[in-house]
């Protein structure tokens, strides 16, 4: 497997764990967003929008992390990311959905990019515009698994899940932001247990070879 990613990419993140998780083996390709790497003509080959990650099988390319996390799942199957009963993988894919559809694009690289652009905000604004959607979610997820008497050491249950697998790196953005996590101690938490497994560990952005 190849792993196109950069270090910092919230959806690289992800996968890095997903990957690590199901103890499968991959070949890094660092793909440099400060540089606008991801914009030029070879990356646009592998990827026509330009996004990271995306992961290279058997001549295959296959893009957009749930679909990606979805086929690693179906491939291989054990560890499993997703509960065994159809009503805990609707939680888990909500939790995880909570996550990836509603905080991280507001939050993402490129439309940080433009807010900075075409509204002139500076670091500060950039700042209190992130924490207002990461807030906005992590209120929610944290009333969801308060409302979770069966909830466990993670988002659902004693064993990490696709929820896990989106919301550590999404901490890890609210940090980078200086989001203060401490109004969601079951979200922190979550991310504390996450933090003691190595496929987290490992997977976290300061210990990928482009971080520098």
């Amino acid at each position: 497997m190849k792993l196109h990613n950069f270090f910092r990419s919230g959806t690289s993140h992800r996968l890095r764990i997903a990957l690590k998780l199901k103890g499968l083996d991959y070949r890094y390709i660092p793909v440099d967003l400060r540089t606008e790497e991801h914009a030029g003509a070879a990356y646009r080959k592998i990827n026509p929008q330009g996004l990271v990650p995306a992961l290279e099988q058997d001549g295959k390319i296959l893009l957009q992390t749930p679909a990606i996390i979805e086929w690693l799942e179906e491939r291989y199957p054990t560890p499993a990311l997703l509960p065994r009963d159809p009503d805990g993988r609707a939680r888990v894919r909500a939790l995880a959905a909570l996550v990836g559809c509603d905080i991280h694009p507001l939050n993402n690289r490129r439309v940080l990019e433009y807010l900075r652009a075409q509204f002139g905000c500076d670091d500060a604004a950039i700042e209190a515009w992130s924490a207002t959607w990461i807030g906005a979610g992590f209120d929610a997820l944290e009333a969801l698994l308060a409302a979770d008497p069966a909830r466990g050491r993670f988002c659902y249950g004693d064993a990490p899940t696709l929820a896990d697998v989106y919301l550590a790196p999404q901490v890890e953005s609210a940090r980078r932001f200086k989001v203060d996590m401490s109004r969601w101690p079951l979200v922190a938490a979550v991310d504390r247990a996450c933090a003691d497994i190595e496929a987290f560990a490992t997977a976290a952005p300061a210990l990928q070879p482009d971080a520098s």
